[in-house]
This record gives C-alpha cells, sequence and structure tokens, in this order.
C-alpha cells in the first residue's frame, strides 16, 4: 500500500526508499548509485509473454523505455549555497530533498532561521505514486496538490465478497506538490546545495555535513530525510523487517472492467491463477493483491501488491502474478507512462533514541508497519519536528547540540508514539503468518469494523487505548476459523510486544 532502502539479499535488489506513499526504482547516473528514485516514463509497449509449455509458466514483462523520458526537473532557479562563505553556520541542514524534508524546511524558514538543504538532485520531480486518504490531505491544507480523487474505494475480499468503503481516496500531483513546497522555501531564504553527503561530525555546538564535492556545510541541527539509505541516523539492533513489494504500471488500455468513481483498493481474488496450479499454491502461501487507480475508462494505474513478507518477495514473481490477472481481467495494455518497482522495508526496531542527528520519515522508522503508508504521516509529523527544532533553537537557555537533539527526538518519538508502533508492529508480525485464506478472513472482519477503526488503524491515528478497543473489536467480528488462527498465530507476536512495551516503559 503506500509509498525510501535497504539491501535485500533475497531480492538481489538495492533501493534506496518509498508506496502510495513511496515508490522506488534504482538509477545510476555517471556510474555511481543514486539516492533518488526514478520511474519510468514515455510511451512503451507491455509484452506478456506466458509460456504454458515451461514447467514454471513464467511471464516476461518487457519494458524498454525512452531514455529521454526517463527525468522531469522543476523550473526553479534556486538560490545556491555559497561556498565560499566558510564560517557560516546554518541553523538547520536538512539532508534529502524528499516531502518530509522540505516540509521541516520550509516551515523552520518561516520562523525566520536559516537553512540549508543537500541534495544529489533537488529539482528533480518524485517520481514515486503517492495515494492518499483525502481527510488527510485535506486536514493539511493539501487538496490542491490533489490531481484525482475517488469518492471511494472498494475492496474484494474473493469471488463472492466485495467491500464497498466510504471515504474518498486521491493520488498526489507530484509535481504540483513539490513546486508548492519547493517555491515557498525559496521565498522563505532556504540556501540549496547539490551533492551527497558522505559524512557527519560532531561538535559540541554545531556539526560539519561533509560533501562527496568536498565541500563541508556547517549546522546547529541535522535532519536526515533521506528515507531508508540510514546513512547518517544510527541503530544498534539488528535490523529485520518485513518487506511490501509491489510492481506498477500508469498503462493506457483498451478498457478495464473497473468503476472510475472508486479506486480499487484491494482485490485479493485468485481466479485468474487457476491455470498455474504451481504459481496459485505460491499465492496461497505469500499472496498478492491488485491495486488499482482508474483515471478513466483507457487510462489506469495498475499495481501487483505483497502486503508484507518475510523475505520479501521477488519482483519478477510479482509481474508475473500481474501478467495473469491483467489476462484474466481482459485488460489489454497498449501504452505504458510509468512503470515503478517498491520495495518498502516494514517494522523492524527503532533508531536509537535520542542521538545526536535527528530524523524524519523512513530513516527515522515512520513507515506504518502493517500497511507500508507513510507520506501523510510523515508530513504530519513536520510541523512536530519543526516547532521542536525551532522552540530549541530560540531558547534562551542555550542547548549543547545533544540536548537540542534529544529534546527534537523526544516530541517526535513520546512514548504514545512508541506505544502505537509495537502494536502496528505486532499487526505486522500476525499478517506475516497469515496465508491467502486467513489474509481474507482478516480483512472481511476488518473492513467490518467501525469506520472510525479503521480510518484510525489506516491513519495511524488511534493511540493504545483505543487499539485495545480496536483489537477486541476485531477479534469479535472474526469468524470462529479467524478467531482460533489469531489466537494460534498472534500469541506470540503479543507476548513480544508487551514485553517490548514493559521494557520501553521502564526507559521513560
Amino acid at each position: 500500500m503506500d509509498t525510501l532502502l535497504r539491501t535485500h539479499n533475497q531480492l538481489q535488489l538495492l533501493y534506496p526508499l518509498q508506496h502510495h506513499e513511496f515508490r522506488i526504482r534504482p538509477k545510476k547516473r555517471n556510474g555511481q548509485n543514486s539516492q533518488h528514485w526514478s520511474t519510468n516514463t514515455g510511451l512503451t509497449v507491455l509484452k506478456a509473454s506466458i509460456s504454458s509449455s515451461t514447467a514454471s509458466g513464467s511471464a516476461v514483462l518487457e519494458l524498454p523505455v525512452p531514455e529521454a523520458k526517463l527525468e522531469e526537473n522543476l523550473e526553479f532557479e534556486l538560490p545556491m549555497y555559497d561556498t565560499s562563505k566558510t564560517g557560516v553556520t546554518f541553523d538547520l541542514v536538512v539532508v534529502g530533498c524528499g516531502p518530509a524534508g522540505l516540509a521541516v524546511a520550509q516551515q523552520v524558514s518561516e520562523a525566520g532561521l536559516s537553512v540549508c538543504s543537500i541534495d544529489p538532485f533537488p529539482k528533480l520531480v518524485w517520481p514515486n505514486n503517492y495515494g492518499v486518504w483525502v481527510d488527510e490531505f485535506e486536514a493539511m491544507d493539501l487538496l490542491d496538490c490533489l490531481d484525482t480523487t475517488w469518492s471511494g474505494a472498494v475492496v474484494y475480499i474473493d469471488d463472492n465478497s466485495e467491500k464497498s468503503l466510504d471515504r474518498p481516496y486521491g493520488r498526489v500531483n507530484r509535481k504540483q506538490l513539490k513546486s508548492k513546497m519547493m517555491g515557498k522555501c525559496v521565498s522563505n531564504g532556504v540556501k540549496f546545495h547539490q551533492a551527497k553527503v558522505i559524512k557527519v561530525i560532531h561538535e559540541e555546538t554545531k556539526s560539519l555535513l561533509i560533501c562527496n564535492d568536498g565541500v563541508t556545510v556547517q549546522a546547529t541541527v541535522v535532519l536526515d530525510a533521506t528515507g531508508f539509505s540510514r546513512s547518517l541516523v544510527q541503530y544498534d539492533k539488528p535490523y529485520n523487517p518485513g518487506y511490501q513489494v509491489a510492481y506498477g504500471i500508469l498503462a493506457e488500455v483498451e478498457e478495464h472492467p473497473f468503476d472510475v468513481d472508486k479506486m480499487l483498493f484491494m482485490d485479493w481474488r485468485d481466479t485468474h491463477l487457476n491455470s498455474n496450479q504451481q504459481l496459485k499454491e505460491k499465492n496461497s502461501k505469500i499472496p498478492t493483491f491488485l491495486y488499482a487507480m482508474p483515471f478513466s475508462a483507457n487510462r489506469i494505474f495498475l499495481e501487483e501488491t505483497s502486503l508484507v513478507a518475510r523475505p520479501g518477495l521477488m519482483i519478477d514473481d510479482i509481474k508475473e502474478r500481474m501478467v495473469l490477472r491483467l489476462k484474466h481481467l481482459g485488460i489489454k495494455v497498449l501504452t505504458i507512462e510509468e512503470d515503478e518497482r517498491c520495495v518498502i522495508p516494514m517494522g523492524g526496531p527503532l533508531p536509537v533514541l535520542p542521538q545526536r542527528v535527528v530524523g524524519i520519515g523512513g530513516t527515522a522508522g515512520m513507515v506504518h508497519p502493517s500497511t507500508g503508508y507513510m507520506v501523510a504521516r510523515t508530513l504530519a509529523a513536520a510541523p512536530i519536528v519543526a516547532k521542536a527544532i525551532i522552540k530549541f533553537l530560540e531558547s534562551e537557555q542555550g542547548f549543547s547540540g545533544n540536548d537540542l537533539s534529544a529534546g527534537v527526538w523526544k516530541d517526535l518519538w513520546p512514548i504514545e508514539r512508541r506505544r502505537q508502533r509495537e502494536f502496528f508492529c505486532f499487526g505486522m508480525d500476525v499478517l506475516l503468518k497469515l496465508d491467502l485464506p486467513g489474509t481474507r478472513r482478516f480483512f472481511s472482519a476488518f473492513f467490518d469494523l467501525e469506520p472510525r477503526y479503521w480510518h484510525g488503524f489506516l491513519s495511524s491515528r488511534l493511540f493504545l487505548p483505543e487499539l485495545i478497543s480496536f483489537g477486541l473489536s476485531l477479534f469479535s467480528h472474526a469468524s470462529n476459523v479467524s478467531r482460533v488462527e489469531i489466537m494460534a498465530k498472534g500469541t506470540g507476536p503479543l507476548v513480544n510486544m508487551i514485553n517490548n512495551l514493559i521494557q520501553d516503559g521502564d526507559k521513560d
């Protein structure tokens, strides 16, 4: 589901970030791995070759994309950092020009503090398709940054069960959102430096950011907003997350069977795999679903998604399932405007709290561990981080660098947010153990709950007391088979969650 990086040897992929909240595609420039991600664009034809003569029944997607169509940059004249002014110390340096980083830069600079943003490609338009619930963007006054909205959504549990979700959904206009944020940063006096930070050296009252171009930028506060690169924010515990993996295309098609007034949130049907028993058995163990945004009768975004697995599914496996699904649905792809491959690490430990470098987004463990959602959550957290930075920088107490950063981390990850995240990790651990029938039973009960419960769960609005009520309500709505399954497969994760909550409570 929604859409920033870790290396996963099973996937044999190196993706630095983010679905519907951060989608990623690695790209090399000048022989080096970039920290940014480019979605393939241009007119390309999807060629699905399904060989019935092979034992595996493999499907091959060939996606040649014109190189000239791969990137789009904003038409901004950015005020660049004057590298000759070596004695300048910025109040805040933000590493990364993603949505969260720009949001904090914008709000801190509005308070009159000096801000510098460092990024290898600061004007590059984000390539990821971001989907959000409309009410989330409305609360942040960002409705003008949605290019398409749907009155509601639909979930197909199986061929005989359909859930209608009465909650408007929208797709983010990536260019508009970045332009809006970048424009405010420029008008507020934010400086930009086009480079990659390779090292940070901390002194008592300031930090030195060493860039790959040999330039050193000085800052009182350093904010890491680079996604899952985890190059600046430190972790001290083993990292073994679940992985959401997806493959999507924005395509022109002859036709599709979906209502253009509704977005397809989840389609767990598997009749498209009846012709391939081996693949159907694999899907029964680790299922994938279709997520779709129909823009018109002939233009649609289609994405086959593995909600969470450990290890994550191979992209080719997901492509193969998608080809069979589209064939079964009678969807003939004519041209492809964009394609994207998405790998989102979910769950795992939080970073060291506190530490000198402040984080936000994927690098700060802010991905929803049960859904992969992050964009709305991080944009909502940006004012919290910005206000904390402003408060401590403007304080007359003269905080040291360590004390200042500790105060910001405390505001970003208060005890109630940490408890909430533990519950979400518990949910992820249960989902990891469910096969397709179990997953169907889970979501059948989930979307039968009062809207305040599933709205709040998906949007990170429920905190521990409400989450306990959510869990009890979910259990009461579940079938007897599902209740037995939840008790059998959820006991271990539940004990682990309780232990973590107790240990975390002892620290405060």
